[in-house]
């Protein structure tokens, strides 16, 4: 038991260094990013010393039960798909400078459509998506208007990471934590539209009151165009998506599951582009960029964080963690403390771990648990750039356009806005549960 939990212990804290101190490592002309490969080696640790028997790794890997985590990487897999197809369409930009237009030569009136587009995207595609399309495009708006980009930034980040809560396919975490607990799209939405509405309105109030002087600034609109060339590539996505959506919401009450809906739709969108391609003769750029952009390292991230979860449950480590938190309130403990252990381990290993945590609940308690968790998981995001792998890709982002957003800027905002967004989810959820 000792020996698995300083493997964990040891491979939680390299995976925090490594985002810190050494993010990637080059191997001739290939980059790799160093977090999966600590998360890898630690695993790789665990089965070699048999801490966590193969047969116990196969047997989950091919249970058909919901936490299986090949399941919850089809789902995420298939729906990012859809949304970065849509991306390289340019619908996200469309919309973007659509907005722009909009506001005339009125910051706040910009920053409240930004912050609203932000959310309707998040809520319909994914926060980790929305973040990196469209903080590029606001470090070059901002530059080119001549005005300060820091509010319209941390707008984004915050708002992704809030109203990304609204639904179960807006972050990883969430796909994780609900899914293993069996909880359904519609079951899902029905307890988390509020908190996430709640968090959000009191978010965009602390926003404006925080950037109130530099949003006064008058805007200069530069004149910029943009079209989106293939109109059936764009009809073809944007059906995929909201008919994957609407079999989502009643895949309890036709008894099919979402990773299968989620895979269907993917699947189809592609073979559909391919034979558009091969009738019109078209390009392949759209296809084939969206197809490079999948975040490929989640696969050996999330498959070796569960292997050590996995590790930790088996020698009874998690029962033990567990035997701590569950106590009355649960809302108040788990939801603080996924929060903060976020932060220190990153939200993904965290879910992987936390889904683990309430089994020895009663149903109330447990449900209680996993969704304060959920919520934990999304708003510890915008506390450091530790919290999720979206901080890290937010801050390098930034950083890449010469635009001052240290650490410990990043850690100042989260503490004026992500604590009071979480306390009040947590009271939303405390009082509809």
């Amino acid at each position: 038991m000792i020996t698995t939990l300083i493997i964990a212990l040891i491979t939680f804290i390299g995976i925090t260094l490594s985002i810190l101190l050494f993010p990637h490592i080059k191997i001739k002309n290939i980059t790799l990013d160093t977090y999966w490969l600590i998360a890898l080696l630690g695993a790789a640790i665990l089965l070699i010393f048999s801490l966590v028997p193969l047969n116990e790794l196969w047997k989950t890997l091919t249970s058909s039960s919901a936490i299986n985590p090949l399941k919850i990487l089809v789902l995420f897999f298939s729906m990012t798909i859809i949304s970065i197809y849509l991306d390289e369409l340019g619908l996200f930009r469309f919309l973007a400078l659509e907005a722009t237009k909009k506001a005339g030569k009125n910051q706040f009136v910009l920053f409240l459509i930004f912050y609203l587009l932000t959310s309707v995207l998040t809520v319909f595609t994914s926060n980790d998506i929305v973040i990196l399309t469209l903080t590029p495009f606001i470090c070059f708006f901002c530059k080119n208007t001549k005005i300060n980009p820091l509010p319209y930034l941390i707008a984004e980040f915050a708002g992704a990471n809030t109203w990304s809560m609204m639904l179960i396919i807006g972050n990883p975490t969430n796909i994780y934590l609900g899914t293993s607990a069996g909880i359904t799209f519609i079951e899902y939405f029905k307890i988390m539209w509020l908190p996430t509405l709640c968090a959000g309105l009191l978010q965009i109030i602390l926003l404006v009151l925080i950037f109130n002087k530099k949003l006064k600034q008058s805007l200069e609109i530069t004149k910029e165009e943009f079209h989106i060339d293939s109109k059936l590539d764009l009809f073809v996505g944007v059906i995929t998506l909201v008919t994957c959506l609407i079999f989502l919401v009643i895949s309890s009450y036709i008894d099919m599951e979402m990773w299968l809906i989620s895979f269907i739709a993917a699947s189809s969108l592609i073979i559909v582009v391919l034979l558009i391609r091969l009738i019109t003769h078209k390009h392949w750029e759209y296809l084939t960029s969206s197809l490079k952009r999948l975040p490929y390292q989640l696969i050996p991230f999330l498959l070796s964080m569960f292997v050590i979860v996995l590790a930790l449950n088996y020698q009874g480590i998690s029962s033990k963690l567990g035997e701590v938190l569950n106590h009355e309130p649960v809302i108040w403990i788990y939801g603080p403390t996924s929060f903060i252990a976020s932060n220190i381990i990153n939200n993904i290993p965290m879910s992987i771990l936390f889904s683990t945590l309430p089994n020895g609940l009663d149903s109330i308690n447990y449900t209680r648990a996993i969704y304060s968790s959920i919520i934990g998981s999304n708003i510890g995001a915008f506390f450091t750039p530790l919290g999720a792998l979206a901080g890290i890709m937010f801050s390098s982002l930034v950083n890449k356009q010469n635009i001052k957003f240290t650490f410990l800027d990043f850690t100042k905002y989260g503490l004026i806005i992500a604590l009071p967004t979480l306390f009040t989810a947590l009271l939303t959820l405390f009082f509809i549960i």
